[in-house]
């Protein structure tokens, strides 16, 4: 078995999808609409160079699949942080870091140095948190 996808869960499928091609610089894996699903649209981002995983942006649905008092839960607790985390790894947390805050991404925490490595963290657009780290070394 291997990990095809991830998902979170997005206020706006159309402002995840620029935040994570636009700023991040991921790449488009799927965008099908799929209008026998009550146009159901299927979503998937992905880091260039890495095809075997992808991360899955998806609405949050309403009835009939989720209850409004759930919906009205699951869209809170995703813009507080809550609903989930992506963590990234690069080799020069400084320079990207950079990169990211000329493009717009607005970070949580600057880039500092904890026992695993150089790390820092900013969230999308609905809330959801993302950590960049440069690991150190083990051994």
């Amino acid at each position: 078995m291997k990990i095809a996808n991830a998902q979170l869960w997005v206020h706006d499928q159309n402002a995840a999808l620029d935040f994570y091609v636009n700023k991040i610089g991921f790449e488009v894996r799927q965008d099908i609409t799929m209008a026998e699903l009550g146009d159901f649209r299927w979503l998937t981002v992905g880091p260039v160079g890495q095809p075997e995983i992808a991360i899955t942006l998806m609405a949050v649905p309403g009835e009939p699949v989720m209850a409004e008092q759930t919906r009205e839960q699951v869209l809170e607790l995703t813009g507080q942080g809550f609903a989930g985390t992506v963590f990234l790894t690069t080799e020069d947390v400084d320079a990207d870091y950079a990169q990211l805050t000329a493009r717009g991404v607005e970070f949580v925490e600057k880039p500092e140095d904890r026992p695993y490595g150089r790390d820092c963290g900013f969230r999308d657009p609905s809330g959801n948190h993302l950590r960049l780290t440069q690991l150190f070394p083990m051994g």
